[in-house]
């Protein structure tokens, strides 16, 4: 789970940069993918807003593999170009920001669709002292055609919900393209992803690492460009929401592994003494075997929530966690063996005891027969699983002095 910043919060005030020796103090990336119908009137705009509020900053046009022109008029125009050759807007922009030198970077989109005379916005906040400064367009303002009624109304709104309950997120717009955020933080961030779904990755980051972020307001306007846009609907949307799962594994394992686990408990319980009936429906031994699967199954989920938190910390994904440490203190290899080993015994013997009586010849009734094989069976599975999770937990922990070693973020 995330932890929660408050937009509210004070952060603690750094200087304001100077430029020394020509280094700017912020840079201007613009990621590019044939963009020469806008890319200009982008560029001018950046510089004007640098020599009206007398900026010392600097531009780089991140292109993608552009076969319009676009290179051309960026090189006309005077400011940095660095190819990109792995596709996608998230590669763009950290391949962008990789060459930057300024101590701020602030990202905008080369179709016009951001206006950049309110870089100072985000540059004044940067100097309060702020790590992450996201543009809202929901505050600021939506001109008419700039966005899909599908994007503005449900998948924006969506996906920025979830990811305000899954990490506790400030950002009310996780989406928007015009940002601005320390060189520091991007750094320490460590981003990876390729495509669009680049921006939730950065919120996602920075929110578990609890930077200072805030947002501030800007103004969507109408693409530019005659061509299609980038941004595909349902793919990109996808990508969004398979980052969001993908770094909380409480809401991809935990939660609906541990509903699954009790679901079939609690329905195994109901049905060992024998068949329901509600309604006109007969529930007997079949149900019995769902309810037994989706213990396995649920039980299976709640490791992979175990194995992916303890993932994450060991890459530096996540700051450390003092209840994982407790739990792992508790729930330990020696643990894990003995608990595993009891459920194995318990269901080798009760099938043992349960096979005697096919070994005598006594005639049995199949249905009461698996009423008892069932749990039996699911007993010996569950015990093999936890003992093998109980195994492959401790390779992931390895190190740990005196069994329980301390897990470290790292700092990236």
């Amino acid at each position: 789970m995330g932890f929660a910043v408050s937009l509210q919060s004070e952060p603690i005030a750094k200087p304001s940069l100077t430029s020394e020796a020509g280094e700017p103090e912020v840079s201007v990336v613009v990621p590019c993918l044939n963009e020469v119908e806008t890319l200009a009137r982008c560029i001018e705009n950046i510089q004007r807003t640098f020599r009206e509020h007398q900026i010392a900053g600097e531009i780089i046009v991140a292109d993608n593999g552009s076969t319009d022109g676009s290179r051309t008029v960026a090189q006309r125009m005077g400011v940095r170009i660095v190819q990109i050759e792995e596709k996608g807007y998230g590669s763009a922009l950290r391949g962008g920001i990789a060459a930057a030198r300024g101590d701020y970077i602030i990202t905008g989109d080369a179709d016009e669709s951001h206006d950049f005379a309110q870089i100072p916005i985000f540059l004044d906040k940067l100097r309060e002292g702020f790590d992450l400064v996201v543009g809202n367009r929901f505050k600021g303002g939506i001109k008419p055609g700039s966005m899909r009624p599908l994007h503005r109304y449900f998948g924006s709104p969506l996906l920025t919900w979830i990811a305000k309950l899954f990490f506790h997120s400030p950002c009310g717009d996780h989406h928007c393209g015009f940002r601005g955020f320390t060189k520091t933080a991007f750094l320490r961030m460590g981003l990876r992803a390729s495509g669009m779904e680049f921006a939730s990755e950065m919120v996602i980051k920075a929110t578990r690492f609890r930077m200072q972020i805030t947002e501030v307001p800007t103004t969507q306007w109408p693409a530019g460009r005659s061509g299609a846009p980038h941004l595909r609907t349902w793919r990109d949307g996808w990508r969004h929401l398979r980052i969001l799962l993908l770094h909380c594994p409480q809401w991809l394992f935990l939660y609906p592994g541990s509903l699954l686990m009790l679901l079939g408990l609690v329905t195994g319980i109901w049905l060992l003494p024998g068949p329901r009936v509600v309604g006109n429906v007969i529930f007997d031994v079949h149900t019995l075997l769902y309810s037994a699967t989706a213990i396995l199954l649920g039980f299976q989920a709640v490791t992979f929530a175990a194995f992916s938190r303890v993932h994450a910390l060991r890459e530096g994904l996540v700051l450390e966690d003092p209840q994982l440490e407790r739990f792992l203190r508790r729930i330990n290899l020696e643990a894990g063996l003995v608990v595993g080993g009891a459920l194995v015994v318990l269901g080798l013997v009760g099938s043992v005891f349960v096979a005697s009586f096919w070994g005598f010849g006594r005639p049995l009734d199949p249905t009461k027969a698996l009423r008892t094989v069932i749990p039996l069976v699911a007993s010996l599975t569950l015990g093999g699983q936890v003992v093998l999770s109980s195994f492959f937990l401790s390779v992931l922990t390895l190190g740990r002095e005196g069994g329980s070693p301390k897990l470290v973020s790292g700092s990236r």
